[in-house]
């Protein structure tokens, strides 16, 4: 637990975050190959020209800004499936399998992850899911079956009682939270949001009526009712 996931999974995400961190405090000034006048032509011919962005982009979102976010995190523990392969397959963690799939997943889900986030930030202009992203959750999809059916057994067993509990009790924690971030907490903001336009409203109109506003309408329609009733 210590050496997976303070050391590798979270040492490896504060890296990251502090070098996109740092990235994103510099300036650059993007160009191709092509535009670098230093290079030969005949050497450039040869060689594509690389993807080149304006910015190092940093992704903002959490799993809980929306709920697509929220599931979008969900969907992240399919990596799970690397786990079930080794186990059901009989691959030690030095097979060249198990190291091609992550060479494999390290090119293609960075692409995939970025094209799930586009959708989801801004669906308007990303209509559609990329292709990479469509790959890689049928790749997932796939490994999930394959486990199923070389060892249903292991998938079906009865699991301890202290287990099932804890897995009771985080779901019933996370719907709880899901239920209440995304549906209980904008009703309830909503009302407070009504409630104080209310109280701005009667606010507004009580000072009206302390400057004078409300009282002289109300002094202008009784001397207008008192000239009526003359002329009767």
């Amino acid at each position: 637990w210590i050496m997976d996931v303070i050391l590798c999974n979270g040492l490896g995400i504060y890296c990251g975050m502090k070098t996109l961190s740092w990235l994103s405090l510099k300036t650059y000034k993007w160009q191709g190959l092509w535009n670098i006048p230093t290079y030969k032509k005949k050497k450039t011919k040869k060689i594509p020209k690389p993807p080149t962005p304006k910015k190092p982009q940093n992704n903002q979102k959490t799993p809980g800004c929306t709920v697509y976010a929220f599931y979008y995190f969900g969907f992240l523990l399919a990596e799970l499936n690397t786990f079930y392969l080794k186990f059901v397959l009989w691959m030690p963690p030095e097979h060249y399998l198990v190291l091609l799939r992550l060479v494999f997943f390290v090119n293609v889900g960075g692409v995939a992850m970025r094209e799930i986030y586009d959708f989801m930030d801004d669906p308007k202009f990303h209509k559609k899911l990329g292709q990479q992203a469509w790959l890689v959750a049928a790749i997932t999809a796939t490994e999930f079956l394959i486990v199923v059916k070389y060892d249903p057994y292991t998938l079906t067993l009865s699991l301890p009682f202290y287990i099932t509990q804890c897995w009771i009790l985080g779901i019933i924690l996370v719907l709880t939270w899901t239920a209440w971030r995304f549906f209980i907490r904008d009703i309830t903001l909503r009302y407070k949001e009504i409630r104080r336009q209310k109280q701005e409203h009667k606010y507004e109109k009580d000072k009206c009526l302390s400057n004078g506003d409300g009282h002289s309408s109300i002094l202008d329609e009784q001397n207008g009712n008192k000239l009526r009733e003359r002329k009767l």
